[in-house]
């Protein structure tokens, strides 16, 4: 997380979702598609690291960072 910055909670009913659909759901992106395109350009992380995985399963817990905001997946 970058320091100063709130952490956005997103609340996902499911035990997991995909980071795909996460973005979207967070209202990172406007479609599934452009939050494909950002995340294997590699410009989103999971818990600190890239990843390039649009399918990679977000669970309770984990924090996504994308543009400067983090967001953080609760149920």
């Amino acid at each position: 997380m970058i320091r100063g910055t709130k952490m956005k909670k997103i609340t996902v009913t499911t035990d997991f979702i995909k980071l795909q659909q996460f973005l979207k759901l967070a209202n990172a992106v406007s479609q599934g598609s452009d939050a494909k395109h950002f995340i294997i350009d590699g410009l989103v992380k999971v818990n600190g690291e890239v990843c390039t995985m649009r399918g990679k399963k977000i669970y309770e817990g984990d924090i996504v960072e994308f543009e400067g905001v983090s967001y953080v997946s609760v149920k």
